[in-house]
């Protein structure tokens, strides 16, 4: 498959997805991009008149709806419907059995360095979890260790200011044991996470829909200024540029227009439109939803039968004494290095980094 930078519409001033310039000064190069002959040779057939992930013979694998504007106003759209497309597919890989897993949004703007409460990177999101699965192996916090608050490093509103949001290990995943002084927050470790194996971009109204439908969720650019206002009903409108990223769980037909339309989840909370959704005309690039989307291939994530079994108060997750280690690669082969994200002791990573 080749891999190259996704293809990009005019983006409006002040929106929250960055340029195809801003993309590739980051190192962003979009991944692996899955086209018309990809999805020919899965000889998918004929795709239904109305489908989607959120009733899919009677059985929801939808994960929830987020409201990326509170505890204050944060433009993290591009991490919101990444994360939640991801989290879907992760419930598709588990047949919808068990608690929802629902992954910490506040691990990305903290460590991702792919965006900020101030845009970011549609595709962006899913090549950062790549690398980190694959150097340390471990990914995305699960929320419950990192909750959303809203802030990234650059942040002074509410309750960012005078806050550390860079990527420390607390800033992974913490918890805290008790009141002070006789308690104090810590990082932990071995924390829930989810890894993905593979990720890139797809565009164009049937590849999209084949992905969707073979794979799950996508996060894709949209117009959303002629969306602020919505509240039921097709949005039809052509668009001009991408500023905002929302996740397609899939695709209806309107019986009285004839017209298909895509099934959008928005991060502007379940107040907003049809319970945190809305519809978009399919097939004619409304609103410029067709131009660059982006998906991620499920690779691990922690449940019952692999999780590290942490006390209440973290104590025996907390990073070890001496400081903590990562095995990694180097160009004369493994070797041990002494990282805040790293989870071993020196003495277990130089025994286990061969």
């Amino acid at each position: 498959m080749l891999f190259v930078a996704g293809t990009y519409a005019a983006v409006k001033p002040g929106g929250e997805v960055w340029t195809a310039e801003e993309d590739l000064a980051a190192g962003i190069h979009g991944g692996e991009v899955r086209d018309k002959e990809y999805y020919d040779s899965l000889n998918i057939g004929a795709l239904p008149d109305a489908f989607t992930w959120c009733n899919k013979d009677g059985t929801n694998y939808c994960t929830m709806s987020r409201n990326q504007h509170i505890p204050q106003y944060c433009g993290s759209c591009w991490a919101h419907g990444s994360v939640s497309a991801l989290g879907d597919r992760i419930k598709i890989a588990r047949k919808a059995k068990g608690i929802d897993i629902n992954l910490a949004v506040q691990h990305v703007l903290n460590c991702g360095g792919v965006g900020s409460c101030h845009g970011g990177s549609v595709g962006g999101p899913y090549q950062w979890i790549a690398k980190l699965s694959k150097e340390t192996g471990q990914g995305i916090s699960y929320e419950t260790s990192q909750p959303y608050l809203a802030c990234s490093s650059e942040s002074r509103e509410g309750v960012c200011a005078g806050a550390d949001w860079s990527c420390t290990a607390e800033n992974v995943a913490r918890t805290c044991s008790t009141f002070p002084p006789a308690g104090k927050c810590s990082a932990i470790t071995q924390y829930p996470h989810a890894t993905i194996s593979a990720h890139g971009s797809v565009s164009g109204a049937d590849n999209m829909a084949k992905e969707i439908f073979t794979n799950g969720p996508i996060a894709c650019g949209i117009d959303a200024v002629p969306i602020l206002n919505y509240t039921t009903g097709i949005s039809s409108e052509r668009g001009s540029g991408t500023d905002h990223v929302i996740s397609i769980v899939g695709w209806g037909s309107d019986a009285a227009t004839s017209k298909q339309y895509w099934i959008v989840r928005n991060s502007w909370g379940e107040y907003y439109g049809n319970m945190g959704y809305n519809y978009v005309e399919k097939g004619n690039n409304a609103l410029s939803l067709e131009e660059q989307c982006a998906w991620a291939t499920v690779g691990s994530f922690t449940d019952n039968s692999n999780q590290v079994h942490c006390f209440e108060g973290g104590q025996n997750c907390a990073p070890p004494a001496g400081g903590a280690y990562m095995c990694k690669d180097g160009i004369l082969g493994k070797k041990c290095e002494k990282n805040t994200l790293g989870s071993m002791s020196k003495t277990d990573c130089e025994a286990g980094c061969k």
